[in-house]
């Protein structure tokens, strides 16, 4: 029989969509947020020539100032306001992330600090993001005065004046986000990378289809490519959605005459528990070298350094030395960041803690022991797939000049955005039918009386 859960959620449809006002108001929050985010995306900070400043930046395309222009929605390119996006946001959370689980008085909050401690560790979180966008907006700023005519005052003011814009264009996005989270359909952070991406996704498919009218690419080539995108697409949804369902059941217990427990659950295990993370990761490390040799092309190295230039190059989207290590960077992270986001000893404490236990396999540390088990070989299948969905694009980008918007990390975080954004929307709709139900008993529970 199914649950009243399942019976509600089979009754979404149109007519239950219009009656949520409250979750009209939430989508019109969200779309006029969306709006706001794009018009500063084509703001450009002030003191800079956008022309010279954009010719320069074709040379870097390829590096990770590509891969952050993805991110941002072409404000990198345009040197907008909103150029740092909320990558600074998101490096503190995870660095916040990572010390909460080996800096100790850290650890005592995320663990027995409840609601406070997470408040806390938010604020934590925000303190370095501050630092964090200071530091990269200083060397914006320095790195644009140092290539010739781009600044049209280079100096103390023009310093200044960029690293206030840019450091509060970043902290301006991170509220917004979690205005997106509170007011919104939630999922803030996550939805500002999402528009940056698909805001990308016209333009490189018009000169996708240009390339192919030109004949510069390949007609086959580009039906190719498409395909493999919906391939992709399909593939990420099946993989995002399986999981491993572990039984656990809770024993009975007596308290007076009544009897309680007795209920089995089901703790669920991602595939890919890392989700989106180590692709990040892996291609900022190795774009990194890239860019910095950019920005050195016209200096004079030393006969030592020569070597350098064209080491560095082959770490560039489509080569196979970028490929190779992209790969095993990839299934590094996937275990790495897996231990970090997920203790089986912790895990296997709070069932203990509350009477659970898992048929067969002994509280404790053989629970602890059988989740590190399990999740060991479920991160193996994760971490083949996150590296051949980014690994696939990769192939296509080296030998068809495909777009780097289309790469394995973008389609990866568009399609997870989206899965999220619409298990929101059904949490709310499922709400208000929760809501109507309870109005509807109440007033025949009047009538009655």
């Amino acid at each position: 029989m199914a649950s009243a859960a399942e019976q509600l959620a089979a009754n979404l449809n149109v007519e239950a969509f219009s009656k949520a006002t409250e979750l009209h108001k939430r989508l019109i929050f969200t779309l006029v947020a969306m709006i706001v985010y794009r018009i500063g995306c084509y703001i450009p900070i002030p003191g800079i020539d956008i022309a010279a400043f954009s010719q320069a930046f074709q040379g870097q395309a390829k590096g990770i100032l590509g891969m952050f222009n993805m991110f941002s929605g072409g404000a990198v390119q345009r040197m907008a306001v909103f150029s740092l996006n909320v990558m600074p946001y998101i490096s503190a959370s995870i660095i916040v992330q990572l010390l909460g689980t080996v800096y100790p008085p850290w650890e005592k909050l995320r663990k027995e600090g409840g609601e406070a401690g997470r408040k806390q560790l938010n604020q934590y979180t925000r303190y370095l993001t501050v630092v964090l966008a200071l530091f990269q907006s200083f060397g914006i700023a320095m790195g644009l005065q140092s290539s010739g005519g781009i600044v049209d005052h280079p100096g103390l003011f023009f310093t200044v004046c960029t690293v206030a814009t840019l450091t509060g264009g970043t902290l301006f996005l991170m509220w917004l986000g979690e205005q997106i989270t509170s007011r919104g359909v939630g999922n803030g952070v996550s939805l500002i990378i999402f528009a940056g991406i698909v805001a990308t996704f016209p333009r490189y498919l018009q000169q996708m289809f240009s390339l192919a009218r030109t004949g510069s690419m390949n007609g086959g080539a580009l039906v190719l490519i498409l395909a493999m995108i919906i391939a992709v697409t399909m593939a990420i949804v099946f993989m995002e959605r399986s999981q491993r369902r572990l039984l656990v059941q809770y024993p009975k217990r007596q308290v007076g005459n009544r009897m309680f427990g007795g209920d089995t659950s089901f703790l669920p295990l991602k595939i890919n528990t890392s989700g989106v993370i180590p692709p990040i990761f892996a291609s900022s490390l190795l774009l990194l070298p890239a860019t910095v040799m950019g920005f050195l092309v016209n200096a004079n190295l030393p006969g030592w350094a020569q070597w350098l230039p064209g080491a560095v190059g082959q770490l560039q989207h489509g080569r196979p030395a970028f490929i190779l290590l992209y790969g095993a960077l990839i299934v590094f992270f996937c275990f790495f960041y897996t231990s970090v986001v997920f203790n089986p000893e912790d895990t296997a404490e709070n069932l203990r803690k509350y009477g659970g236990f898992m048929p067969g396999i002994k509280p404790g540390k053989r629970t602890a022991e059988y989740l590190d088990f399990v999740l060991t070989r479920l991160t193996v299948i994760g971490a083949l797939y996150i590296a051949a969905v980014c690994l696939l694009p990769e192939f296509m980008i080296g030998y068809y000049n495909a777009s780097y918007a289309f790469g394995g990390t973008s389609v990866l975080i568009v399609v997870s955005v989206t899965m999220d954004t619409v298990t929101q929307i059904q949490s709310h709709l499922l709400a208000h039918q929760y809501e109507g139900l309870i109005k509807r008993s109440k007033l025949r529970g009047m009538r009655g009386r």
